[in-house]
């Protein structure tokens, strides 16, 4: 009877000193029991850093302007390219159109797929917008592969618009 009793008051004790430590523990420690980490700045820092506040409220306001993400898949671009690649070579030049506009979602400022539209949409007739696609690839490569032909194709669209209103006076 006496180890009963004994039994019965050190689980009394017990489970008193459980929940005395998981109070402790709930307004000290995290529930990982790791030590509460000290988060403030350091000692004299605005005096070291004096445009750090300034820096930081900055930084802040410039990623509030985020208006809008653009995809960037380069493979996904490299197969509309090719694609649109196999579309022009058919003749398919409105497919083609959209395959090159495709690539340049996905890879903004693409030379091969700018410079490609561009001989598309002059194939169809939209010398405007072909004229605008093929200044793009020149600021893109000034220098590359197919600047002789975008040139050479501007120098004719430009003097083919020029003609109709010359022919009108």
């Amino acid at each position: 009877m006496v180890a009963a009793q004994q039994d019965d008051s050190s689980r009394q004790t017990s489970s008193e000193e459980d929940k005395a430590s998981s109070a402790a523990r709930a307004s000290e420690e995290s529930s990982s029991k790791d030590t509460r980490v000290d988060l403030s700045p350091p000692k004299d820092d605005a005096k070291n850093h004096p445009m750090s506040g300034a820096a930081i409220s900055d930084a802040q306001e410039s990623a509030s302007d985020v208006k809008e993400f653009s995809p960037w898949d380069p493979h996904k671009a490299a197969k509309d390219v090719e694609v649109g690649d196999y579309y022009f070579k058919r003749k398919n030049y409105k497919a083609a159109i959209e395959r090159y506009k495709h690539a340049l979602i996905y890879k903004q400022n693409d030379a091969m797929a700018t410079f490609r539209l561009a001989e598309s949409l002059d194939k169809t007739g939209k010398s405007d917008e072909a004229i605008t696609r093929y200044q793009e690839y020149l600021k893109i490569l000034p220098h590359g592969p197919f600047s002789a032909d975008a040139e050479k194709a501007l120098a004719r669209l430009n003097g083919s618009e020029n003609k109709p209103s010359t022919a009108a006076k």
